[in-house]
């Protein structure tokens, strides 16, 4: 069977089709078809199935292009996953939402439904918790959400904070003063903050207050108004420490947990504060809870199969367990 795909303009095609084709080769061994550019179309042949979820594939991805979006090996293996459950129509939606403009110029943009239904609840809800694997881009959309917040002058301050737990290692061990064996903790935060505003800005903002990272236990006996405040790798809270963080919630202010429950450092007899506060808070209003999968991870390809293998590893452990 073969079906067309009209494209009016070549750089469409050129986008599509990627450096050495790639993509498309990428498109044609998922779906078992043949693609090629003739005339201005694209010739999609293969069995009757194969054909149509390729061409549905393609014109999501067609979509995309029109819209100014690079196609690459990571939305093409997104799109193919839309397509093969019914979802490619939503890849549009994805476009639109331009969350804020890095320093470089660079819009940030939510690359994944999953990402989107989350960056919409932050800015629905007083308080949002997003939970799912490295990758996802919890922290840094996150990050960014607050930075438009704080350049449309909705709040004062920006507030990151993180549990100091080790993973493996001993805090004590690090060199220099208390902030400087804390740093390497809260470096994801200060790498997203310098990506949005850039060093300079960041360090003007820090000196005059208007940013502050620190770990979680700086927040303790403070109220906090007008303020965005992210709490990261909130699952190696515990269950006081998550709830004091909640009661820090002032006037004026929003607030972001992230945090992955796969991920936790806490020793094996205390229960995460993350995880507890998922199910005490799930039918709160003004808190949104979002569940980001392997299929939102945003990172090279590599990083959502490892995902899966070890998600898999432990499925199967749990049913032997039941045994």
């Amino acid at each position: 069977m073969e079906q067309r795909i009209s494209i009016e303009r070549l750089e469409q095609a050129i986008n599509l089709f990627g450096s050495f084709d790639e993509n498309i080769r990428l498109i044609e061994s998922e779906f078992h078809v043949t693609v090629a550019n003739r005339e201005g179309e694209l010739r999609v042949n293969g069995e009757p199935e194969d054909t149509m979820l390729a061409c549905k594939a393609l014109a999501a991805l067609l979509t995309l292009s029109n819209r100014g979006e690079a196609i690459n090996e990571q939305n093409v293996r997104y799109v193919i996953g839309l397509a093969r459950s019914g979802q490619e129509e939503k890849i549009g939606e994805l476009t639109q939402d331009v969350i804020c403009i890095s320093a470089k110029g660079r819009p940030i943009k939510p690359k994944t439904i999953g990402q989107k239904e989350y960056v919409d609840s932050i800015f629905q809800n007083t308080v949002t918790i997003g939970v799912g694997p490295a990758g996802t881009g919890k922290t840094y959309l996150a990050v960014a959400a607050a930075v438009a917040a704080f350049r449309e002058r909705k709040i004062n301050r920006i507030i990151l904070t993180r549990p100091a737990v080790e993973a493996g290692e001993r805090l004590g061990f690090l060199p220099g003063d208390l902030q400087s064996k804390v740093d390497p903790y809260l470096r994801p935060l200060y790498d997203a903050l310098f990506d949005m505003l850039g060093a300079e800005t960041y360090q003007k903002y820090l000196e005059r207050g208007n940013i502050e990272v620190a770990p979680l236990a700086y927040m303790r006996g403070r109220t906090l108004d007008d303020s965005f405040i992210i709490l990261d790798e909130a699952q190696n809270t515990s269950c006081e420490q998550m709830k004091m963080f909640l009661t820090r919630m002032g006037f004026g202010s929003k607030m972001v947990i992230t945090g992955d429950a796969t991920q936790i450092d806490l020793p094996a007899d205390k229960m995460s504060g993350l995880k507890q506060a998922v199910r005490v808070l799930k039918n709160v209003e003004g808190i949104g809870i979002c569940e980001l999968t392997d299929q939102d991870v945003v990172r090279h390809v590599m990083v959502q199969r490892i995902i899966k293998a070890y998600a898999d590893y432990e499925d199967a452990r749990n049913e032997k367990r039941k045994r």
